[in-house]
């Protein structure tokens, strides 16, 4: 909050906030950032709260004394400040949930916040790498070494069928039929879908399958061999987000790509930017990607139509 706004709340509103969070966690197990933020949130609003709301007391603190419209005010001299959206909504979540919990306790009569409006949050487009950058990380991995082929493997895998990571990592071997050219992938949801897996990814499907995943499973012993896991580290054991997460890091860094840049979201998101960028229908691309709701796919409209204003302007000779 700015230097304006009183950042000291009332004893009362502190005692009130420590109980809140003493049950909280008992009864969540939250995170001790996510503790440390209601914190923060709420003894910020009780503060701002006390300066400006009448019937805050002593006894009472201003949190439990405040009525909708007194929140409001709170929301609206916010937005006058120039508070991010993000910022005014984790605000409203942190008094929710304290609201919720006085209700229970039989604090409130009312919960003040339950009408309150989230603030708009503007919807950030993915970023997709360059169809000559994917081409250079798919090019990055050490193919003399079984991890090697084990990356190439993935990352054919990856950008061509949209993959989340956690997909990636958890897909069983059983998921995969070379004889079709198809994957079974279990997403969000437990929605099941089956996706193709194109020339390209097969070839190195077959490559690892056959020279490199029989090596790793080897360094494991039994538990290797037995692990119904697709994708295994150089250890053997079954891969794991962050392990694919810092080995795409380090071949970004081969590949002359941004590290920065190079998420395995952003795999699944320049999957999708490109086939949209060479013709594919939407609805399609929302099948691959294992979207419920056409909306969540029509943001990547959004990224194509983008880069194609970019190449008008640079390549046209009045753009």
């Amino acid at each position: 909050m700015t230097p304006a706004d009183p950042t000291e709340a009332p004893a009362a509103d502190r005692r009130d906030i420590a109980a809140f969070l003493r049950r909280h966690w008992a009864e969540t197990g939250s995170a001790r950032a996510t503790q440390a933020a209601y914190r923060t949130d709420l003894e910020r609003a009780a503060a701002w709260l006390a300066a400006r709301t009448p019937g805050a007391d002593a006894g009472v603190g201003a949190l439990l004394a405040a009525d909708r419209a007194a929140l409001y005010a709170l929301l609206q001299w916010r937005s006058g400040q120039g508070y991010a959206a993000r910022s005014t909504t984790r605000l409203l979540s942190s008094l929710r949930a304290f609201y919720a919990d006085a209700l229970r306790q039989g604090r409130v009569a009312v919960d003040p916040s339950a009408l309150l409006e989230r603030p708009r949050l503007p919807r950030p487009l993915p970023r997709a790498l360059a169809e000559s950058e994917v081409e250079a990380l798919i090019h990055a991995p050490d193919l003399d070494q079984p991890a090697g082929v084990a990356e190439r493997a993935m990352l054919e895998l990856m950008y061509a069928t949209g993959l989340r990571v956690t997909e990636l990592v958890t897909l069983p071997t059983l998921a995969l039929n070379l004889r079709q050219g198809a994957l079974r992938v279990q997403g969000k949801g437990g929605k099941e879908r089956v996706l193709p897996i194109g020339a390209e990814a097969q070839h190195w499907l077959e490559r690892y399958l056959a020279e490199s995943r029989p090596v790793l499973a080897l360094a494991a012993g039994e538990r290797g061999r037995a692990q119904p896991r697709l994708f295994l580290d150089a250890r053997g054991e079954p891969l794991t987000r962050q392990r694919f997460w810092a080995r795409l890091k380090a071949m970004a860094v081969i590949a002359g790509v941004d590290p920065a840049r190079v998420t395995p979201h952003g795999l699944r998101h320049s999957f999708a930017t490109h086939l949209l960028n060479r013709g594919a229908d939407l609805r399609v691309v929302q099948m691959l990607l294992g979207h419920s709701s056409l909306s969540t796919t029509q943001i990547y409209t959004q990224v194509a139509r983008e880069g194609l204003k970019r190449l008008h302007a640079t390549h046209h000779p009045r753009g």
